[in-house]
């Protein structure tokens, strides 16, 4: 039972409500993860590794590599307990900088991510509805202001929200997944010839980088860590969530690729963007295409909502440790940091207007992968330091396990550097550009 300081706190200035159960948290991690990447990553492993059992071997793995962090991350979020993500653990374990820089760079990814995905929702949309074909920009803007009303009005029509939505997304895919096995006869007629199978160190080369591809898909089990102080009973409740959500995106992850290689041929699947689309047009004929796309729009619907809650409570966490204006922590009656949501909406829609985003997430890209390095390493200062500290959830195998994900993420600003070099040496000039701004911005608390 949580101590009676734990109970839910009046809503006023600066305070968030302890209002969030099991199933926003699933919802959460659900939403935030599966999105566009299950239609395009499908095609991409299959071209690096075009043979059935190490294609579905690569999902697994990467997904067992997605529960290794989860576990370091569940200690942390259950340790800290402070709404605003991976800002929180960097700022207690590594100092003032290095949480501005994560939270800075956190915020930033989260903005470019809503201007691309409601852009997506704006074409596959206007797929759908030719009138709005070509307005891409202006349904994107409809698609984020609409959800900024509701968690406008307060937190407890933001986490509904996401119920809904995630449920519709989770439901749609199995559906599909069931019409795949149901009503598919497998594997029929003439294909193209696969791509050549890889062989000694090409092998090993093209299965790092289907691992690395997968691993970017099945991002998002951080989620929770964004509202831990509005969970309920957190030391219970934030292990259920993260650890179920992850659990649940590598179900419906393994059920999809299954039901790819059980309809299409490898020399269809390889290479194929839009992979999800032709299993359903084996199925379903000519509505395939329309029923996917209307899966992929809820798919995404649930992710904006999930994003714009994330990027309010960084922002607002930021505020509340002195890090930003002191403005920007006020809260609603609702619990919603409203001036961070506004200044979060704003940053979007700028995004979308100057079609700005697709440079912002690749020049995000490798601050992205360093945010994990430092909450990995996080978790082994806390360890050191905090040894008393209440620990609801300590990550099994730690430091093993700990040190394996760690050294991964090392692996992966690796190979960010190596195959995106200039939009690297782009990001490392923000990160030295982000430490005067921390200067300027930093204020008292």
């Amino acid at each position: 039972m949580e101590p009676a300081t734990q109970q839910t706190p009046p809503a006023t200035r600066g305070s968030l409500l302890r209002i969030l159960g099991v199933g926003f948290g699933l919802a959460a991690v659900v939403g935030n993860t599966i999105g566009a990447g299950i239609m395009r990553t499908p095609g991409e492993v299959a071209a690096q590794i075009p043979h059935a059992g190490l294609f579905l071997a690569v999902w697994l793995g990467a997904g067992l590599y997605a529960l290794l962090g989860t576990m370091q991350m569940t200690e942390l979020t259950a340790l800290v307990r402070r709404s605003g993500g991976q800002f929180t653990f960097a700022q207690r374990a590594l100092g003032p900088f290095p949480g501005f820089f994560v939270g800075w760079s956190d915020f930033v990814s989260v903005s470019g991510t809503t201007a691309l995905v409601s852009i997506v929702i704006g074409e596959y949309t206007g797929a759908l509805a030719p009138a709005l074909a070509g307005r891409e920009a202006a349904t994107a803007t409809v698609v984020v202001l609409v959800f900024a009303a509701i968690q406008w009005v307060g937190m407890r029509w933001g986490s509904a929200t996401q119920n809904i939505t995630t449920a519709a997304k989770g439901l749609g895919f199995l559906a599909l997944v069931a019409a795949c096995f149901l009503w598919g006869s497998g594997q029929q007629g003439e294909a193209p010839a696969p791509p050549v199978m890889p062989a000694g160190l090409a092998l090993g080369a093209a299965l790092v980088l289907a691992l690395q591809s997968v691993i970017y898909t099945y991002d998002g089990w951080a989620g929770v860590a964004y509202f831990a102080e509005e969970v309920q009973d957190p030391g219970r409740n934030i292990p259920r969530a993260m650890f179920g959500g992850v659990l649940s995106v590598m179900g419906i992850y393994i059920l999809v690729n299954l039901a790819l290689v059980w309809l299409l041929p490898m020399g269809v699947l390889a290479g194929n963007t839009f992979a999800l689309g032709k299993a359903a047009e084996v199925v379903f004929g000519q509505l395939g295409d329309p029923i996917v796309r209307v899966i992929m729009i809820l798919s995404m619907l649930s992710g904006i909502n999930a994003y714009h809650l994330m990027a309010t409570r960084v922002l607002f966490a930021m505020s509340r440790e002195g890090y930003l204006p002191q403005g920007i922590v006020r809260v609603n009656e609702g619990g919603t940091p409203t001036v961070a949501l506004a200044a979060s909406v704003a940053v979007a829609l700028a995004l979308i207007w100057t079609n700005t985003f697709n440079q912002v997430l690749a020049l995000c890209a490798l601050l992205f992968v360093m945010q994990y390095f430092m909450s990995f390493t996080s978790l082994f200062v806390l360890r050191r330091r905090e040894p008393a500290a209440p620990r609801p959830y300590r990550a099994w195998g730690y430091p093993w396990t700990t040190g394996f994900v760690l050294l991964g993420s090392v692996g992966f600003i690796v190979g960010v550097i190596i195959t995106d070099t200039r939009n690297s040496l782009y990001s490392l000039g923000l990160l030295a550009l982000s430490y005067p701004l921390y200067r300027i911005l930093r204020r008292p608390v």
